[in-house]
Protein backbone atom coordinates (compact mmCIF):
# COMPACT_ATOMS: atom_id res chain seq x y z
CA UNK A 1 0.00 0.00 0.00
CA UNK A 2 1.41 3.75 -0.82
CA UNK A 3 2.34 5.71 1.75
CA UNK A 4 -0.79 8.57 0.72
CA UNK A 5 -3.46 5.75 0.64
CA UNK A 6 -1.66 4.33 3.95
CA UNK A 7 -2.38 7.28 5.23
CA UNK A 8 -6.26 7.40 4.10
CA UNK A 9 -7.09 4.05 5.32
CA UNK A 10 -5.31 4.80 8.71
CA UNK A 11 -6.86 8.54 8.90
CA UNK A 12 -10.29 6.81 8.32
CA UNK A 13 -9.56 4.12 10.90
CA UNK A 14 -8.57 6.40 13.64
CA UNK A 15 -11.62 8.32 12.77
CA UNK A 16 -14.07 5.92 13.41
CA UNK A 17 -12.38 4.51 16.52
CA UNK A 18 -12.74 8.28 17.64
CA UNK A 19 -16.11 8.50 16.64
CA UNK A 20 -16.95 5.34 18.43
CA UNK A 21 -15.24 6.54 21.84
CA UNK A 22 -17.02 10.20 21.69
CA UNK A 23 -20.07 8.26 20.97
CA UNK A 24 -20.82 10.20 17.11
CA UNK A 25 -20.29 13.37 19.39
CA UNK A 26 -19.52 16.75 17.27
CA UNK A 27 -18.59 18.69 19.88
CA UNK A 28 -15.38 16.71 20.71
CA UNK A 29 -14.08 16.23 17.20
CA UNK A 30 -11.48 19.64 17.55
CA UNK A 31 -8.93 17.29 19.95
CA UNK A 32 -10.72 14.35 18.16
CA UNK A 33 -8.65 16.17 14.46
CA UNK A 34 -5.70 16.32 16.37
CA UNK A 35 -5.81 13.01 17.81
CA UNK A 36 -6.66 11.25 14.30
CA UNK A 37 -3.97 13.00 12.62
CA UNK A 38 -0.92 12.36 15.46
CA UNK A 39 -2.59 8.76 15.80
CA UNK A 40 -2.13 8.15 12.04
CA UNK A 41 1.28 9.73 11.80
CA UNK A 42 2.40 7.40 15.19
CA UNK A 43 1.19 4.67 13.28
CA UNK A 44 2.95 4.90 9.89
CA UNK A 45 6.28 5.65 11.71
CA UNK A 46 5.90 2.73 14.13
CA UNK A 47 4.51 0.24 11.49
CA UNK A 48 5.60 1.46 7.80
CA UNK A 49 3.24 0.09 5.19
CA UNK A 50 4.60 -2.81 3.02
CA UNK A 51 6.16 -3.54 6.99
CA UNK A 52 4.19 -6.75 7.67
CA UNK A 53 0.94 -7.87 6.14
CA UNK A 54 -1.97 -8.37 8.31
CA UNK A 55 -4.88 -10.72 8.61
CA UNK A 56 -8.43 -9.15 9.11
CA UNK A 57 -9.50 -12.58 9.84
CA UNK A 58 -6.21 -12.94 12.36
CA UNK A 59 -7.67 -9.72 14.33
CA UNK A 60 -10.97 -11.39 14.41
CA UNK A 61 -9.85 -14.55 16.06
CA UNK A 62 -7.87 -12.38 18.69
CA UNK A 63 -10.27 -9.97 19.67
CA UNK A 64 -12.64 -13.41 19.97
CA UNK A 65 -9.69 -15.09 22.24
CA UNK A 66 -9.07 -12.10 24.19
CA UNK A 67 -12.84 -10.95 24.78
CA UNK A 68 -12.80 -14.74 25.99
CA UNK A 69 -10.23 -14.66 28.23
CA UNK A 70 -11.18 -11.74 29.56
CA UNK A 71 -14.09 -12.67 30.47
CA UNK A 72 -13.01 -15.74 32.13
CA UNK A 73 -10.15 -14.30 33.88
CA UNK A 74 -12.19 -11.17 35.43
CA UNK A 75 -14.60 -14.22 36.71
CA UNK A 76 -11.27 -16.15 38.30
CA UNK A 77 -10.28 -13.00 39.85
CA UNK A 78 -13.59 -11.61 40.87
CA UNK A 79 -14.18 -14.90 42.60
CA UNK A 80 -10.64 -14.97 44.91
CA UNK A 81 -11.46 -11.29 45.52
CA UNK A 82 -14.87 -12.58 47.14
CA UNK A 83 -12.78 -15.30 49.16
CA UNK A 84 -11.74 -14.74 52.84
CA UNK A 85 -8.68 -15.79 52.58
CA UNK A 86 -7.91 -16.42 48.92
CA UNK A 87 -5.69 -19.38 47.89
CA UNK A 88 -3.06 -17.80 45.89
CA UNK A 89 0.01 -19.14 44.23
CA UNK A 90 1.30 -15.81 42.87
CA UNK A 91 5.04 -15.97 41.54
CA UNK A 92 6.82 -14.69 38.71
CA UNK A 93 7.06 -16.63 35.13
CA UNK A 94 9.69 -16.99 32.93
CA UNK A 95 8.85 -18.02 29.17
CA UNK A 96 10.71 -18.24 25.95
CA UNK A 97 8.98 -16.47 23.06
CA UNK A 98 8.13 -17.85 19.03
CA UNK A 99 7.78 -13.99 18.08
CA UNK A 100 10.03 -12.38 16.42
CA UNK A 101 11.56 -8.88 18.23
CA UNK A 102 9.52 -5.78 17.87
CA UNK A 103 5.96 -4.59 17.22
CA UNK A 104 4.74 -8.46 17.66
CA UNK A 105 6.57 -9.26 21.32
CA UNK A 106 5.34 -5.58 22.76
CA UNK A 107 1.88 -6.76 21.69
CA UNK A 108 1.68 -9.72 23.32
CA UNK A 109 3.20 -8.39 26.47
CA UNK A 110 0.46 -5.52 26.61
CA UNK A 111 -2.06 -8.04 25.97
CA UNK A 112 -0.79 -10.72 28.59
CA UNK A 113 -1.13 -7.19 31.16
CA UNK A 114 -4.69 -6.45 29.85
CA UNK A 115 -5.67 -10.07 30.88
CA UNK A 116 -6.79 -10.34 34.56
CA UNK A 117 -4.30 -12.09 36.81
CA UNK A 118 -1.24 -11.71 34.59
CA UNK A 119 1.26 -8.44 34.09
CA UNK A 120 4.05 -8.41 31.78
CA UNK A 121 7.17 -7.02 33.94
CA UNK A 122 9.99 -7.31 31.33
CA UNK A 123 11.06 -8.89 27.89
CA UNK A 124 14.43 -9.66 27.44
CA UNK A 125 16.19 -9.81 23.86
CA UNK A 126 18.73 -11.48 23.37
CA UNK A 127 21.10 -13.30 20.45
CA UNK A 128 18.52 -16.46 20.19
CA UNK A 129 14.72 -14.07 20.73
CA UNK A 130 12.75 -13.20 23.43
CA UNK A 131 12.26 -13.80 27.13
CA UNK A 132 9.05 -12.52 29.05
CA UNK A 133 8.96 -12.77 32.43
CA UNK A 134 5.42 -12.27 34.00
CA UNK A 135 3.99 -11.73 37.43
CA UNK A 136 0.92 -14.37 37.57
CA UNK A 137 -1.59 -14.47 40.69
CA UNK A 138 -1.61 -17.91 40.62
CA UNK A 139 1.03 -20.23 39.17
CA UNK A 140 -1.27 -23.06 39.33
CA UNK A 141 -3.27 -22.02 36.19
CA UNK A 142 -2.17 -22.71 33.01
CA UNK A 143 -0.20 -19.54 32.38
CA UNK A 144 2.22 -20.84 29.85
CA UNK A 145 -0.54 -22.38 27.49
CA UNK A 146 -2.06 -18.97 27.74
CA UNK A 147 0.92 -17.43 26.69
CA UNK A 148 1.05 -20.12 23.94
CA UNK A 149 -2.62 -19.56 22.93
CA UNK A 150 -1.85 -15.75 22.62
CA UNK A 151 1.03 -16.17 20.67
CA UNK A 152 -0.68 -17.83 18.33
CA UNK A 153 -3.38 -15.52 17.87
CA UNK A 154 -1.21 -12.59 17.39
CA UNK A 155 1.74 -14.62 14.91
CA UNK A 156 -1.85 -15.37 12.85
CA UNK A 157 -3.08 -11.45 13.20
CA UNK A 158 -0.07 -10.14 11.89
CA UNK A 159 0.66 -13.49 9.48
CA UNK A 160 3.77 -14.06 11.16
CA UNK A 161 5.63 -17.36 10.84
CA UNK A 162 4.32 -19.62 13.22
Amino acid sequence: MKKPMAWLVRGLAFALLWWLLTEGSGIAWGVGLVAVVLATAASLRLWPPGAGQFSLRGLLGFAGFFLVESVKGGVQVALLAFQRRPDLAPAFVETPLTLPSGPATVLLANTLSLLPGTLSVHIEHDGEGCRLRLHALDTRLPILDEVRAAEAHIARMLRLAP
